[in-house]
């Protein structure tokens, strides 16, 4: 299961059910995924395919979603 917490354009954020405990969110587009922690701040941690100016827009978006982000976690994982 891998819920989609919101979309922006051709970007789908989600998590993986079965994976780490750290907070995270994963970002997908046509053009390839990344992954982000959310704590203690909001950094890449893998890309795999994104150009540079993807990352910054998936990066932003993460940053205005933030708490929504979190919130959806919390619900997931409780």
């Amino acid at each position: 299961m891998s819920p989609t917490v919101f979309q922006y354009r051709n970007f789908r954020f989600f998590f993986f059910s079965r994976e780490e405990q750290r907070m995270h969110v994963h970002v997908y587009t046509p053009d390839g995924e990344a992954k982000f922690w959310l704590v203690p701040e909001v950094e890449l941690a893998i890309n795999s395919g994104l150009k540079p100016n993807e990352l910054k827009t998936a990066h932003t978006q993460i940053l205005r979603h933030e708490d929504e982000i979190k919130a959806a976690w919390k619900k997931h994982f409780s």
